[in-house]
């Protein structure tokens, strides 16, 4: 979907999950909807683009160990346990930082403070080129995780600032895209760096990628504190009629959320099944994210550079399927069920790629609707909270949903790396238990509250 496909919004909420007020069309005044959609398009212009760039490295730097692994466990002597520890290792420091990271976004400001974690994550990330044991391997990927807490839920929250619930959802889904887009260019760019600078000055390939990647984010994260604005008022791209109609927007759109203290979202039941659906979910994402470069190579692929070239072939289509799968959600008022059909699309890709191992076509294939339904999975589900959960609470309750959701980031790697282990090098075992984590996902977002009277009452269900 393109930003020009932004005005095509129908109601802000989602009767499947909670928001039930109407959508762009209902803005006062003498706005036209052919107008008002040319300000949310002229918005995705101005801020999608460098918050995709920024995500797209970042995903690079959190999951480049994937093909630093071809390499480095020999060097170093390491297990796959051991690997799936320093790789899942990363989300514990991740999970302790991301409450109080985006609740210090929300008081500085957006500009300042992703600057602060890009910049830190990226000297961290580049640093990772000298671990030299297990022990050093896991320090550093805990450093990576508590720097780079805060950046996706401060985004998500960041977004809600600037488009209404009716536009959320694919507005997420196009930011999003930057997940597959990264594998697509992280893929062919790591496989390059890793076989084409091995060696040189003496350094090994898995140590230059570490480096190279890590100084994009550098670049990026100083281009922040000049590309980023913190408030409606700050940009110069906007008109005054542009800027009063955004206002009005935002508050219509406030108005249909219940309201959160900070206590209220820590303690609300909703918030925490919320937070279980996400860990499902995310437990799937980190295992296509983690191992997809050693199913790609135990269907008989041997070249780091032909691994990296292939596991683009799934994150491209991806990135295009999960962008029109939120926009249907969004045309049918629907997230839940969507959310649910993507889960058992991804378990059922994950285990035939596995069960297909023997056939690079066929676990390619698998591969591509595995990715096609983890990947779409999260824009959609986010809608859901955004469009429950307002007030100072929000910040916290995104914040708190993403750090859960993303312990799975540790649990999953580690788990696969374990079993694996056990099972004589096989990742059958492994797969039937992420599998079963997106099942129990699916499962878990269909009984969330169907109506919003459901979602403005009691926190019990």
């Amino acid at each position: 979907m393109s930003i020009e496909s932004l005005g095509n919004g129908g109601w802000v909420g989602d009767a499947q999950s909670g928001g039930l007020s109407a959508g762009p069309s209902a803005s006062c005044g003498d706005w036209s909807e052919q107008r008002q959609a040319a300000l949310y398009r002229k918005l995705a212009r101005h801020i999608l683009p460098f918050l995709f760039l920024a995500f797209m490295v970042a995903y690079i730097d959190r999951v480049n160990v994937s093909f630093a692994r071809l390499q480095m466990l020999a060097d170093l002597k390491l297990s796959d346990t051991a690997y799936g520890t320093g790789a899942g290792i990363f989300f514990l420091g991740y999970f302790i930082f991301e409450v109080p990271s985006n609740l210090i976004l929300s008081r500085v400001g957006a500009r300042r403070w992703i600057a602060r974690i890009m910049i830190t994550w990226s000297i961290i990330s580049s640093l990772t080129m000298f671990v030299n044991s297990a022990a050093s391997f896991y320090v550093m990927r805990f450093l990576l995780g508590v720097a780079e807490a805060g950046f996706f839920p401060g985004i998500v929250l960041y977004l809600s600032n600037w488009f209404p619930s009716g536009r959320r959802t694919q507005i997420i889904a196009m930011f999003m895209t930057a997940i597959p887009v990264s594998g697509a260019i992280g893929g062919p760019l790591s496989g390059w760096v890793m076989s084409g600078l091995d060696g040189v000055s003496g350094v090994a390939g898995w140590k230059w990628l570490f480096l190279v990647e890590g100084a994009g984010s550098l670049a990026v994260g100083i281009a922040a504190l000049f590309l980023l604005y913190d408030r409606i008022e700050s940009v110069r791209w906007l008109d005054a009629d542009e800027k009063a109609l955004l206002r009005d927007d935002l508050a219509r759109d406030a108005t249909v959320r219940v309201e959160y203290s900070v206590w209220r979202a820590l303690r609300s039941t909703r918030v925490w099944m919320l937070c279980l659906a996400y860990f499902c979910i995310a437990m799937g994402n980190y295992g296509l994210a983690f191992w997809m470069p050693t199913i790609i190579k135990a269907s008989g692929v041997a070249s780091v550079g032909n691994i990296g070239w292939l596991s683009a072939v799934p994150s491209l289509i991806s990135a295009v399927a999960m962008v029109l799968i939120a926009r249907h959600a969004d045309r049918r008022n629907e997230r839940r069920r969507h959310v649910a059909l993507c889960c058992t699309l991804g378990a059922a890709g994950l285990l035939a790629s596995v069960l297909g191992a023997a056939s690079v076509p066929v676990a390619l294939l698998a591969l591509v609707l595995a990715a096609i339904g983890i990947n779409a999975i999260a824009p959609v589900f986010w809608g859901i909270p955004t469009a429950l959960i307002g007030g100072s609470g929000a910040a916290a309750a995104i914040a708190l949903i993403n750090c859960t959701g993303n312990l799975a980031g540790f649990v999953s790697p580690f788990m696969v790396g374990w079993l694996s282990d056990l099972s004589g090098g096989k990742l059958l075992p492994g797969m039937l238990t992420i599998a079963a984590a997106l099942l129990l996902g699916a499962g878990l977002v269909l009984v969330l509250p169907r109506r919003r009277e459901a979602a403005a009452g009691s926190d019990r269900f």
